[in-house]
């Protein structure tokens, strides 16, 4: 559940942490933490909420350094993300400007000579081959 949903009853029990007396969601997030349940947290809306202004300090601080904690970790992770993106593209790049030009396909056949050329070529080796001859 998120911060923006209506709570249930049972999202909004005293703080298990330190026994605030408070109604606030704020305190499902502290029970899922005292579980080392940071995933249960997160779906509470650990990242979305503020923190239980009843609560005691180190409860208050427990909920908070998780959150940061776990904001950090998705923005190194956005980040790790981002480099290994741009890696890729400079590496595409890199072997782009490193391949050598295409070449026109082989399987394209050269056009035929007109027949007046073929029959002038075809004289013309005759006679090398008469010269050529001992």
């Amino acid at each position: 559940m998120h911060a923006s949903a209506s709570p249930s009853a049972e999202d909004t029990a005293p703080c298990p942490c330190c026994g605030c007396g408070a109604r606030t969601h704020v305190h499902a997030i502290a029970a899922a933490l005292m579980q080392d349940d940071v995933d249960g947290a997160l779906d509470l809306g650990l990242l979305d909420t503020h923190d239980c202004i009843d609560c005691t300090e180190a409860c208050r601080t427990m909920v908070r350094t998780v959150r940061e904690e776990r904001r950090r970790a998705l923005a190194a992770r956005e980040r790790h993300r981002a480099r290994d993106a741009r890696l890729q593209r400079r590496a595409a790049e890199r072997a782009a400007r490193a391949a050598p030009p295409v070449a026109p396909s082989a399987t394209v056949a050269a056009p035929a000579l007109p027949s007046a050329a073929a029959a002038a070529l075809e004289r013309a080796r005759a006679r090398a081959a008469a010269r050529h001859k001992p």
